[in-house]
């Protein structure tokens, strides 16, 4: 098993709230790694649960560190990472 460490600004603008966390949430899941939020400030959440990442109150402009880990963490991390650093608001 793998880990991989990336460094993300949030490019949503409503940051990590409702509709993105959603959709980041789902996608972790989707993958079946191991993804671990944290942010400067050393709080943490887990990825997959969306209370967690909610809680984490993280805003637009706000940079954060994705740790994955499992099998080709390198790809899924990069695919969060795209994911987190676009505009999840927009439709």
């Amino acid at each position: 098993m793998s880990r991989a460490t990336r460094t993300v600004i949030i490019g949503s603008r409503v940051g990590l709230h409702a509709r993105p966390a959603s959709l980041f949430v789902q996608a972790v899941a989707a993958t079946g790694h191991t993804v671990i939020i944290t942010t400067a400030s050393g709080d943490t959440a887990d990825g997959a649960s969306i209370l967690s990442v909610l809680g984490l109150g993280v805003a637009h402009g706000t940079s954060i560190e994705l740790s994955v880990e499992g099998d080709d963490a390198d790809t899924v991390a990069d695919q969060l990472t795209a994911m987190l650093a676009s505009d999840l608001d927009a439709s």
